[in-house]
Order: structure tokens, then C-alpha cells, then sequence
């Protein structure tokens, strides 16, 4: 018999019938209905019940309802014995030298550079069943994850699909089938991830010519133009799209455009713009470009979703030179994720992909646009309560990331104390400068799933509450105040646009 108050009926009651709830979280009927059939809703859930319910079913009551009816059971051992072995066992001698329990992360509320929290559906995603590389099922699956790459990059590139590693990963691919020991690359460096393209070209043997901005500010067009006038022989250009460590755009149309229009191919560092911004392969003519699956995507750390043109394709192929990586060689994994006969290369990384299979199917159920503009609305509400605490960014506007907020520390204040209480007092993660903006700036992520009205409020209210505990004059409730302020203009101007539309 169903409890009368478990939050698996109660979400019944709310929605009117098991069916109102599955549409209300985008579920299959039968996942409700086990829901219900066991008394309680997975924990994994617990932040998104909050969400849809508007917080009339609190996310600790979730979690403390799942934990109570599902315990996580370890047989009981003293602590001084490791994992029931004794003494006299020969491998005792490395065993860990204290019990370890099965672990189970905090619920965070993320809203740094990245990771990013994860949507349940590609939680639940996640945890499926483990399948073959080559199972047909899986092979289909991995056919439709890269139609759904395509979209999000807005791309009919042919070679576009997902690399067995993180964003760096990405990056290296780029670099060591596109660059070969001699090849002079032009790198635009404007932050930290500019001087990580810098180190790939060296290492994978280029010529390498630098092109620096300040720290905060876009690649300047204009001097990317005058250094490929100077180096005409230049092969490749790479630059940052959307620099992670200070929040600035750079114009990747233009900076593509002078690169071809000086015989060069790009590569575009695309991690953190993916899915927040738009990213129009296709449009700008990109020749190669990489991200990364924790960031807009929200999904998972360790998969680089990467776009190639059939220039660079070609140029790959005529190289004479062996591709200075077995792992990363592009003329290997051709054949790995070709639609015809697929060859073995490496273990794919099955669950993980489920992962970013769903991940990529909420963007599309939400239109990618939508996605663009739900970065926008937030960062628009976010800004102006930080503004309201007398806060600065960074970035000037007409550059300024929506997902990537970096907001320069007050004076006086130690802004690692100030993380460090958000993430003990509220379970709020935001990041810390990096390089020479290390102790001068936060860092806000606004990207996937991270990216709702509940974590700007929760956001500003929490630190204003933490900069006033700490002196500054910082009038509690005023960030909050404009931060529904600028909701409601939004709201009054999108209602504006449907009407003239109509």
C-alpha cells in the first residue's frame, strides 16, 4: 500500500495523476509509476522535484526519504581491520590502512567554470546497462549522437562525434593532425586556454607566432591581420571562441574569415561556448573545433565533442609524416566512427556516451536558441544583482560571456574565504581566478542544467550574505530585488515580442 504523505504520492497529488507527473518531468510513464510502486523518488532527483514543485516538495526531503528507504548497506567490520582481512593475510600489507565506505558526493548546487550539475534524466541515462562498442544497438545510438552534434554545432560536417577524453583531449587531437613539425601557427592567446594552444603547437613541432591580448578582452582582429601579413607562410591560426578564465568573447566569423582569406585553416576552442552561445560551424566556415561534455552540454567530465571540415580531412590524409600520436590519429578513427563497417580502435566509453546522448536530446527537445537565450536571460538577472552589491565584471558588456560570468573581488575582501563559506554554508561552488587574475576575480558559471532562476537567487542571496558577514556594505535583499527586477522587464518584453509577432 502507497504511503499517504511520500513524496512519490504526494507528487501525484500535486500533479493530479501519474501520467501529469510523467509529462511534468519528461519521463516515461512506467518511471512514475515505479515511483510510487516503491514509496519513494530516487534521490538523484531530489534537486529537480524541488524545481518543478516549486519548492512545495523540498529536495532534502527527497534525499532524506530515499536514504531511508533505500540504505546503502556495507557489512559491518571493526575499523582497524581492512575489508575483513587479517593480519596473517600476505596481502593485507596493502590494503588501505583505514575502513573506506562507499562513497556519495554532497548535493552541490555548481555554479563555477565546470563541472556543471547534471540534468536526472542523464543521471538516469548514465546508469543503464553497460553494452558492447559493437553492438548493434550501440552503434546505431552512436549514429544518432552524432546527427544531434551536427545540431548543436550547426554543422552537415561528416566528421563530427565525441573523443574518448576531456576538452583537452579535444585540443591535442586539433593539433597533432593539423600540425606538423615545421608548420608556422599563428596562436591568439587572450587568457589561460590561448597559452594552452600555444604549448600544443610547440610540442607538436610548429613554428609558433603569438598574438596577445590583455586578459579580459576579445582577440583583436586587427592584429591577427598583421601578423599573418608578416607570416605568409602561416598554416594554421588557433584562437579561443569563449575564454573559460576571464568570461570574454572573441568574434570567431572575423577571426576565421582574415585566416582563410590569408590561405590558413582555423582551430576554434569552443569548451565553454558550445550549447551557451551560438556556435555556427558551418556559417563561419570553421575548419576544425572542439568542446567539452561538462560545460553548456551538461553531462559528465570526460568526452570532447569535435567538428572537422573536409579541408582539414583532406590535409590529414596527405600528410607524409606519421600522425605523431596512435591514440589521436585521425585517419585511425575515421574508421572508428564511420557509418558503414566500424573497426576497432579503442573501448569506448559506453555509459558516458548514453550520458551525452541525452544530454544532447534535452537541448534539442529545447531548441537550441531557446538554450542561447535562457544564458542570456539569467546572466541578464545575475549582472544586475551583482551590480546591485556595487560588484564589477570583468569583461567589458559588448563582450561579455552569458555563461561565464567573472566579477572582480572588492577591495580588502579575501575572496578564497568568501568561497570557501559559500561552499561550507550554502553548498554553493563558484570559481576562483586563474593565472594573473588568481585573487582578483570569481568566476560564475551559468551553463546547462546550472543555469535556472533558483541558482541566481540562491547565488546572490548567499553572497550578499557572506560579503555582509564579512563588513562590507552590502544591503541584504537589494541584489535579489533587481535581480527579479530584470525577470520581470524580460518577461514584459518577450510578452511584447509574442504580441507584435501574432
Amino acid at each position: 500500500m502507497v504511503e499517504a504523505h511520500n513524496c512519490a504520492a504526494r507528487l501525484v497529488e500535486l500533479f493530479g495523476s501519474q501520467a501529469d507527473v510523467a509529462r511534468a518531468f519528461q519521463l516515461d510513464r512506467a518511471v512514475v509509476h515505479n515511483w510510487v510502486k516503491t514509496g519513494y523518488v530516487p534521490a538523484r532527483w531530489a534537486g529537480e522535484v524541488e524545481r518543478v514543485t516549486q519548492g512545495r516538495i523540498r529536495s532534502e526531503d527527497v534525499i532524506n526519504e530515499a536514504s531511508a528507504k533505500n540504505p546503502v548497506r556495507v557489512k559491518s567490520r571493526p575499523d582497524n581491520a581492512p575489508f575483513g582481512m587479517s593480519e596473517s593475510d600476505p596481502m593485507s600489507q596493502y590494503a588501505p590502512a583505514k575502513r573506506i565506505h562507499s562513497f556519495h558526493p554532497p548535493q552541490r548546487t555548481l555554479m563555477g567554470p565546470g563541472p556543471t550539475e547534471i540534468h536526472p534524466r542523464v543521471l538516469t541515462t548514465m546508469s543503464q546497462p553497460a553494452i558492447g562498442y559493437l553492438d548493434p544497438v550501440f552503434v546505431e545510438m552512436m549514429e544518432e549522437l552524432k546527427s544531434l552534434l551536427r545540431y548543436v554545432y550547426q554543422t552537415k560536417n561528416p566528421l563530427t562525434f565525441p573523443l574518448s577524453g576531456p576538452g583537452s583531449v579535444g585540443m591535442e587531437f586539433c593539433f597533432v593532425n593539423m600540425v606538423a613539425p615545421g608548420d608556422k601557427v599563428i596562436v591568439c592567446q587572450n587568457g589561460v586556454f590561448g597559452g594552452r594552444m600555444l604549448e600544443n603547437a610547440i610540442r607538436c613541432g610548429g613554428v609558433p607566432v603569438l598574438v596577445e591580448d590583455k586578459w579580459g578582452e576579445p582577440v583583436d582582429p586587427q592584429k591577427l591581420e598583421d601578423a599573418l601579413k608578416k607570416h605568409k607562410d602561416a598554416k594554421v591560426v588557433a584562437f579561443v571562441h569563449a575564454e573559460t578564465s576571464t568570461g570574454a568573447q572573441s568574434d570567431s566569423k572575423l577571426l576565421t574569415q582574415i585566416a582563410h582569406k590569408h590561405g590558413a585553416l582555423v582551430i576554434v576552442d569552443a569548451v565553454t561556448s558550445l550549447a551557451g552561445t551560438p556556435v555556427r560551424v558551418d556559417e563561419w566556415e570553421v575548419d576544425a573545433i572542439y568542446s567539452a561534455s561538462q560545460k553548456c552540454l551538461s553531462c559528465t567530465p570526460g568526452l570532447s565533442p569535435v567538428s572537422f571540415s573536409e579541408r582539414v580531412v583532406e590535409r590529414v590524409q596527405k600528410r607524409k609524416d606519421k600522425i605523431h600520436s596512435w591514440f589521436m590519429d585521425m585517419n585511425l578513427l575515421l574508421g572508428y566512427w564511420n557509418a558503414g563497417a566500424r573497426t576497432y580502435h579503442h573501448t569506448a566509453p559506453t555509459n558516458s556516451l548514453f550520458a551525452l546522448h541525452e544530454a544532447l536530446l534535452l537541448i534539442r527537445e529545447e531548441g537550441l536558441e531557446n538554450a542561447w537565450s535562457r544564458a542570456t536571460r539569467h546572466h541578464l538577472a545575475l549582472k544586475a544583482g551583482l551590480e546591485a552589491m556595487g560588484l564589477k565584471f570583468l569583461v567589458k558588456e559588448q563582450y561579455q560571456l552569458p555563461q561565464m560570468n567573472a566579477v572582480l573581488c572588492p577591495e580588502g575582501v579575501n575572496e578564497e574565504e568568501v568561497r570557501k563559506r559559500l561552499l561550507a554554508e550554502f553548498g554553493l561552488e563558484i570559481g576562483a581566478g586563474l593565472g594573473p587574475l588568481k585573487g582578483k576575480i570569481w568566476r560564475f558559471g551559468l551553463m546547462g542544467y546550472s543555469c535556472r532562476a533558483d541558482n541566481v537567487m540562491l547565488c546572490l542571496s548567499a553572497l550578499g550574505s557572506v560579503l555582509s558577514d564579512l563588513g562590507l556594505p552590502v544591503h541584504v535583499g537589494d541584489a535579489e530585488s533587481a535581480a527579479h527586477g530584470a525577470y520581470a522587464q524580460m518577461h514584459v518584453k518577450d510578452a511584447q515580442r509574442k504580441k507584435r509577432a501574432a
